[in-house]
């Protein structure tokens, strides 16, 4: 960030009055241009004349000034006595310069900071002055940011002059500068536009409670109301979706699926998988996991293109969300219940238990210890930790044997599929000869009654050559 120097002052010696007025009117303009505090401006002065003061007198301490608040005189004292103000005057015209620029650069720099730290996640506009190396440089006024490649939105690109909005990602200090960085990118842009086009969350009618995004792609928003009359989802949306075509257009098209907030996963979990339908759920509080069921026809639609929609409907609910079918998790049952029998010290009943708090695999048990795993099996906390290591050396050879299935399974699927294609060709193969030999057939017949003096015209009347009427019906050839 770039600021504009500030032009040190020039003490005027004598006389007295105008130096003190000098020093007045000074302070005046940079609290004006700089919107910096008056008594941090007068410290600042009384500091570098100080400190210029301790080098003429060639001593470390001892040196006071004070600068009177409404005159804007200076008086010093050097162990108890007065330094005589032409020589104080002399001194700060000559040695103080560049220390009053630089406290007063620090002054500037911290109201900088404070100002802009108070609007981290707010929504800002600014134009771009320049673009270096995909890096945009944002002008905010009396102060530059930064909006970088790595927080614009994929596939957007920006030009000198353009206004963009983004919001405050991070401030921090680099030595006596500001650095201020902005967002398109973050999850907080997706919030603010929404504060700054819908006026119910604005005013805190509707509160947007969580969001997942993947910037340039999807995004997810739930909402509530704490007005029953509101439908939150609704006045997001608006008539004909339009209140969220401003929001969509600055996103540049990025998909918005509004959900509706619920405490209860249950209802929460199957709103975030939206448009998928969700046959059942299943929360297992000690995994922060919840596994859902649904039809076979569901299946694609609920995980999405790539995961995503699981993976967004996860992030917007805290929950780490696994879709099975009804197979599928008959199948993941049948598989904890052989390799946790394998476990050393545990029975039927502590396979049930640990199955029961949704523990499908080695893994899983990885990511407790043996004093959780006694909470809710009863096993002897010496045993538990037994299991816990065993679980810890065999889970890479579990997931191995777990992968090795479902491709064992894919493949015979593939096979089975290949398989029934080649029949269905074969048997098409088949109908097509038969086709071609009941075509050969009828026209072998149609040379023989020719060759007896029948003309033949398919399907209508023929007549012998001498003279002789009679019908032959011939089935159109193929």
């Amino acid at each position: 960030m770039k600021t504009a120097k500030t032009k040190a002052p020039k003490i005027v010696v004598e006389p007295k009055r105008e130096v003190g007025k000098a020093i007045l009117e000074l302070v005046d303009k940079m609290h004006e241009e700089k919107k910096i505090s008056r008594e941090v401006i007068f410290g600042a002065i009384e500091a570098a004349i100080k400190l210029a003061a301790e080098r003429h007198f060639a001593v470390e301490e001892g040196v006071l000034v004070l600068i009177d608040r409404a005159t804007g005189d200076i008086s010093a004292k050097f162990n108890e006595t007065d330094v005589d103000p032409v020589t104080l005057g002399r001194i700060a015209a000559q040695s103080a310069k560049q220390i009053i620029y630089q406290k007063v650069r620090e002054a500037e720099s911290d109201t900088v900071y404070t100002e802009y730290q108070g609007k981290k996640g707010e929504l800002i506009q600014g134009t771009v002055t320049r673009v270096d190396a995909g890096t945009a440089i944002v002008s905010l006024g009396k102060s530059e940011a930064l909006l970088p490649r790595s927080e614009q939105i994929p596939g957007e690109t920006h030009h000198v002059g353009e206004r963009v909005k983004a919001v405050v990602l991070e401030v921090r200090k680099a030595g006596q500068r500001v650095k201020i960085v902005l967002s398109r990118a973050h999850p907080d842009f997706v919030r603010a536009l929404f504060e700054d086009e819908i006026p119910e969350i604005e005013d805190r009618t509707i509160d947007i409670r969580a969001i997942s995004r993947e910037a340039g792609y999807r995004s997810k928003l739930a909402v509530s109301s704490i007005d029953t009359k509101v439908d939150c989802v609704g006045a997001c949306v608006g008539v004909r979706g339009s209140r969220i075509k401003n929001v969509i257009e600055e996103l540049n098209g990025e998909r918005l699926d509004i959900v509706r907030w619920n405490d209860s996963l249950q209802v929460l979990i199957p709103n975030a998988l939206s448009p998928a339908q969700i046959s059942e759920v299943f929360t297992y509080t000690r995994l922060g996991r919840a596994v859902v069921l649904v039809a076979d026809d569901q299946l694609s639609l609920a995980i999405g293109r790539r995961g995503q929609n699981v993976r967004l409907a996860s992030k917007l609910v805290g929950w780490d969300i696994e879709i099975m079918t009804h197979e599928e998790l008959a199948e993941s049952l049948e598989r904890a219940e052989r390799w946790f029998a394998q476990l050393p010290n545990v029975s039927e009943e502590h396979v049930q238990a640990m199955i029961g708090d949704g523990f499908l695999s080695y893994n899983d048990l990885t990511f407790i210890d043996g004093a959780e795993l006694t909470d809710f099996t009863g096993l002897p906390l010496e045993q538990a930790d037994e299991v816990i290591a065993y679980a810890e050396e065999y889970a890479d050879h579990m997931e191995r044997s777990v992968e090795d299935e479902r491709n064992a399974t894919a493949q015979a699927i593939a096979e089975a599929e290949a398989e029934a294609e080649a029949e269905e060709i074969a048997a098409r193969n088949r109908a097509a000869d038969e086709a071609i030999a009941a075509a050969s057939a009828a026209s072998e017949a149609t040379a023989n009654l020719e060759a007896a003096g029948v003309s033949v015209v398919d399907g209508a009347e023929a007549t012998i050559v001498d003279g002789t009427e009679a019908t032959v019906v011939v089935e159109p050839s193929v």
